[in-house]
This record gives C-alpha cells, sequence and structure tokens, in this order.
C-alpha cells in the first residue's frame, strides 16, 4: 500500500524476513478475502502483479493510524522518518494523497 510492491519477489525481498510458504499463504488469504487481486504479468507471463481491490483501499484509515501509533510508541519503526513526518505534518492530506495515489495506480 505505501511501498508500491506488487510481485512476489518485491514482497519477499522486503527486510521483514519473511518465508516463502508464509509470504505464499498470506498473499492467497489476502486474495481469498479479496483484498488483493493477483493477475498475469503481460511482460512476463511467469510473473503475477498483485494489487489491492476497492476493500483493500479502504483499509487505507487503519494502517495510517496504524502508523501514527508506531511512530509514537515503537522507535523503531519500518517507515521512513520523512515518511511518517509528512504523515504526521498534515495526516488528512496524506491520507487524500495517498488514497489518489493508490485509485490511480
Amino acid at each position: 500500500m505505501f511501498k508500491n510492491r506488487k510481485y512476489y519477489r518485491e514482497f519477499l525481498e522486503a527486510g521483514e524476513g519473511i518465508s516463502t510458504n508464509i509470504l505464499a499463504d498470506r498473499l492467497l488469504r489476502l486474495e481469498t478475502a479479496e483484498v488483493i487481486t493477483k493477475s498475469q504479468d503481460p511482460e512476463h507471463g511467469k510473473r503475477y502483479i498483485y494489487s489491492l481491490t476497492g476493500k483493500g483501499v479502504a483499509l487505507l484509515p487503519i494502517m495510517v493510524n496504524m502508523i501514527v501509533w508506531a511512530a509514537k510508541y515503537d522507535e523503531e519503526t519500518g517507515m521512513p522518518k520523512e515518511f511518517i513526518k509528512k504523515l504526521l505534518r498534515n495526516p488528512a492530506e496524506f491520507e487524500a494523497e495517498m488514497l489518489a495515489s493508490l485509485k490511480n495506480g
């Protein structure tokens, strides 16, 4: 949602240290719950693109609030400091920008 990842490998190499079987299971669960969709990459037929659905985009306010909470209580949060500063400066504007970005693609 915030880091524009869309391929399995990008999620796998994101730095969380998630194992392949756990990642595959989580993506499948999100797809089954209709939070994301999985479509074949038109440029690379063996790869899939994962995208948020409308239901997934609707999680934005919750995710923003979780980031605000983490910024306040977790000094080692994985979000970049500039990202958090921008969010905290004007949460409503930040959320509107993110929502527009997610809807456009």
